[in-house]
């Protein structure tokens, strides 16, 4: 594995996601403070939609960057250059028809937001905005795929933050002026503008030859990639009936307002586990180069030290999360009296449920690198629908139940009991059947044993937490509680697992090795 490279763009997407997380947090804290909640679900409700309409995406950039990985490793550039035209048409299609669909769902948007009327908001105007700005993300995708395939993913992760966290200052300088809703998605739109520009440079400059190497694919790989485009196409209607309904359900079932509520969680809740997917992402193309060139035994290692180093992150930072959520919302969002907090059953299924999620990053970076998604193409379709199914039929039965507010809670279990039966169960048996060609039943046992120690420290630091008369001193002892609870299971587990000790012992000799080095050099200066 080139694990200099993995190394660089792990650290390079790290670093910047520090940057756009505290610039997401105070464009949503300005966006509250000078336009209200309500603007701030209704923009949640676009998010959701626009996720629902990427289903055009069908999957082409994972499955083409996937078939890119072989002809690279062999250096077929006419092979590369075929498949980047042909994913250069595919995303011209797909953006056409995102804009298409989007001018349709238009005249829908009062019946997707239940309590619209209190928003002072051209509706159709502001949507139109925001779709516009998706939609030119699609013309210079082929050109960062591209770029990635080549594991130079730190490239383009350096374009899209600096196009990020410029739109941030613009927004956070137009609500400040002018107030203006309007005005904040044309930030976007800007943004989106000044990406593709430089990409489309820095993607000439790289890859100029295989740019202008007009290559057509053969009959073979074209079948090829209409195999994998397919699946991922059921892999993309999985993961927007789960992630993205959700929010379209609360908004449509319950209001903006809760909405609005629940978004500002789920917000701290994705800023987080978008950089600590960071350990994973990156390195996709980097797998998928070594398990072209490596055997199964040592692919297989590799995944045992990503699950158990998956774990071990996500138990730190979710009880982490749980322990500090309401006093980050209040100090980050609240403002002039608002109270934004949701009750802590709520944020305590929210963390459960993306603890659960984020446990299947290890499966899901190697079932991309080996392309085995085609093998699993009907689950994420089951998956979703039975989804979508049970968060509504939750959402009326814990409303009836328990009240409005914990009808939120409904929606949520639905995704958790979803992810527990189906995603945990089939993803580790096709990796390892079609991918690994071996049992996932060690897989299996260890999974729902991290999942069971969760829950339990989970249930045992919401009885530890304190309630103190300052935000800041009561998010700092509940945050070292949470830490100290994680330290002993982490360190248990990471004793108990041979492939990770093995791994993290060669990565301290090698850091040992360097250090000498360095030291040895300084000598004989």
């Amino acid at each position: 594995m080139d694990k200099k490279k993995g190394i660089l763009n792990v650290a390079i997407s790290i670093f910047f996601r520090v940057f756009i997380l505290i610039g997401a947090l105070l464009v949503r804290r300005f966006l509250i403070k000078y336009i209200g909640n309500e603007v701030n679900g209704l923009n949640s409700l676009y998010t959701s939609i626009l996720g629902f309409l990427a289903v055009a995406e069908l999957g082409v950039g994972s499955a083409i960057t996937f078939c890119m990985y072989k002809p690279i490793v062999e250096g077929d550039t006419d092979k590369v250059s075929a498949l980047y035209h042909l994913f250069t048409k595919l995303y011209l299609i797909i953006g056409a028809i995102i804009l298409a669909v989007g001018c349709i769902v238009i005249p829908l948007l009062p019946y997707l937001a239940a309590d619209y009327q209190s928003i002072d908001q051209n509706l159709y105007l502001t949507f139109f905005l925001f779709l516009l700005s998706v939609v030119i993300t699609y013309l210079f995708s082929s050109k960062t795929s591209l770029i990635n395939a080549y594991k130079n993913n730190y490239i383009t992760t350096t374009v899209t933050s600096l196009g990020m966290i410029l739109q941030y200052g613009l927004q956070i300088v137009i609500l400040i002026y002018t107030q203006s809703f309007v005005w904040y998605l044309v930030c976007a739109i800007i943004a989106a503008g000044l990406q593709w520009l430089v990409t489309e440079i820095i993607a000439r400059k790289m890859h100029g030859a295989i740019i202008k190497n007009k290559q057509k694919v053969d009959a073979d790989t074209k079948k090829e990639v209409t195999k994998n485009v397919k699946a991922m196409f059921m892999h993309k209607i999985g993961g927007v009936l789960v992630n993205t309904a959700d929010s379209i359900i609360i908004s449509s079932f319950i209001g903006v307002v809760i909405l609005g509520k629940y978004t500002n969680y789920t917000i701290i809740m994705s800023a987080m586990t978008g950089v600590l997917a960071l350990f994973f992402t990156p390195l996709t193309s980097i797998i998928g180069h070594m398990c072209v060139s490596s055997d199964k035994t040592e692919v297989k290692k590799y995944l045992n030290f990503f699950h158990t180093f998956n774990f071990i992150i996500g138990l730190i930072f979710f009880l982490g999360y749980y322990a500090v959520i309401d006093n980050l919302v209040t100090i980050c969002f609240s403002s002039s009296g608002n109270d934004l907090k949701l009750a802590k059953s709520i944020s305590f299924i929210i963390t459960l449920n993306y603890f659960i999620q984020f446990m299947r990053q290890a499966t899901l970076l190697f079932r991309d690198a080996t392309g085995t998604f085609y093998n699993d193409r009907w689950k994420p379709l089951a998956e979703g629908l039975i989804n979508v199914g049970m968060s509504v039929g939750f959402v009326f039965l814990f409303g009836y139940l328990f009240g409005e507010d914990y009808a939120v809670v409904g929606v949520i279990v639905a995704t958790v009991l979803t992810n527990i039966s189906i995603c945990h169960v089939v993803e580790p048996h096709v990796l390892y059947k079609y991918g690994l060609q071996s049992s996932a039943k060690t897989y299996y046992i260890r999974n729902y044993l991290y999942i069971a120690l969760f829950a339990a420290m989970l249930v045992a630091l919401h009885f530890c937490l304190q309630t103190c008369d300052n935000q800041w001193k009561e998010m700092l002892v509940n945050g070292c509680i949470a830490v100290a609870l994680a330290v002993v299971p982490s360190v248990a587990v990471a004793l108990l697992d041979k492939d990770f000790r093995h791994y993290f012992k060669n990565i301290g000799v090698k850091i040992k090795s360097k250090l000498r080095n360095k030291d040895t050099l300084k000598t004989e200066e």
